[in-house]
């Protein structure tokens, strides 16, 4: 007979994943360039976002693990020492720039997509897509770094969907390799030739298929620790799911990682894999830290909402691009967690004007009961975002 596959409880499934995203380690310890360096790579990658309700969200992510982390420390990293740069996971994010080969297998994937998708066609309607992307890229390659409000046309043509060419052609370049952001003005970003902002990293060859397989697929598991196949090809968004279950099956049968089961929250029980060590690292984690801290909606532990409602018994939806009012609970909603739990749900906004931190809408999960002790730690986590985004006042709780 078959022996049973290991079966991993509910609980402790959930804290390998709090484990292996940085949520269990001390929030108090010293910030440093290293530390922080250490802290992305051990998160893979950080998603930036323009929305700037409370504050960017690659600084909420950092600050809930880094009490002391402030905006500066990532900049330094991007812009001065250059051992982040910004790129395509799933969506724009910072990355260890001692990955970035493999990301030339996505530039010319993204180059050939966005080639046959309706946007290039869209944004570059009644123009010379080809001539204005050379002309953008020679104009930066004489004039150095430059901005979208550098490049100027006369059609108005609105915000994002609307892009004058230009900017779509920046984005484009940028997408496809041949640009990178050596710095940001504002949240504007600048771009310039991806050999002057990188000229090692743009110098060394493509990895071959199988290599850049092996890499996304074993660096997601040591990010994940438990997985299916499918979180492994989404980690990166690099590698297609039959791929990723190809090199699980492979992997297995080396003995490097492991098929187990998986206890939901609400108990159901499903298929996964697991590094061989996982029994060990669990043993090695240390106990959450006695604290509430409110999460960013683009949290790692959030970014697969079906992962988190299996892991936590979580059910999130980011509803900023909802319509107000068919809006379940706010703009911008930040995960309550509380030691190793989500425990609820907080709509929140920074009015910079008058350095006051509004709380616009406050649900706890079913039976978490609002004792006061629990509002004692929520109360003390709103003074740290308080801290965080400049305000001096807190209204609304």
């Amino acid at each position: 007979m078959a022996r049973p596959l290991p079966l991993l409880a509910a609980p402790d499934a959930a804290r390998l994943l709090l484990g292996a995203q940085g949520l269990l380690a001390d929030p108090s310890r010293r910030v440093t360039g290293p530390s922080l360096q250490a802290l992305v790579e051990r998160l893979g990658f950080v998603q930036v976002d323009t929305i700037n309700v409370l504050a960017r969200a690659h600084d909420l992510t950092l600050f809930s693990r880094l009490d002391g982390y402030r905006p500066e420390h990532l900049r330094r990293l991007l812009e001065e020492q250059r051992s982040l740069f910004e790129a395509f996971t799933h969506d724009a994010s910072a990355i260890p720039t001692a990955w970035f080969a493999h990301w030339k297998p996505r530039f010319a994937r993204d180059r050939a997509r966005i080639h046959a998708h309706a946007w290039w066609q869209h944004h570059f309607r009644g123009t010379d897509a080809e001539r204005v992307v050379a002309d953008v890229k020679a104009r930066i390659e004489r004039e150095g770094p430059l901005k979208s409000s550098d490049f100027e046309h006369p059609e108005k043509r609105g915000p994002w969907w609307g892009w004058k060419p230009q900017k779509a052609a920046l984005d484009f370049l940028w997408r496809a390799g041949e640009l990178a952001i050596p710095r940001r003005e504002g949240f504007q970003k600048l771009y310039d030739l991806t050999e002057r902002v990188f000229p090692e990293h743009h110098a060394l060859p493509c990895p071959e298929p199988a290599a850049h397989l092996e890499w996304a697929c074993a660096a997601a598991a040591e990010r994940l620790w438990v997985f299916t196949p499918k979180e492994l090809a989404d980690f990166w968004e690099s590698v297609e799911a039959p791929e990723a279950r190809a090199w699980c099956l492979a992997a297995a049968k080396a003995g490097r990682i492991v098929p187990v089961e998986v206890e939901d929250a609400d108990g159901a029980v499903r298929p996964a894999f697991a590094l061989a060590d996982w029994e060990a690292r669990l043993q090695r984690l240390p106990e959450a830290p006695e604290r509430t801290r409110l999460l960013c909606p683009f949290d790692p532990i959030l970014r697969d909402r079906a992962r988190a409602l299996r892991r936590f018994g979580f059910d999130y939806r980011f509803e900023a691009f909802v319509p107000e009012p068919r809006r379940q609970y706010g703009y911008y909603v930040l995960p309550i967690l509380e030691g190793e739990r989500l425990v609820g749900r907080l709509d929140a906004k920074a009015h910079r004007d008058r350095n006051l931190l509004e709380v616009k809408g406050l649900w706890w999960e079913p039976g978490i009961k609002a004792t006061k002790a629990r509002k004692r730690g929520l109360e003390d986590a709103l003074a740290r975002l308080a801290t965080f985004v400049g305000a001096e006042a807190i209204e609304g709780l």
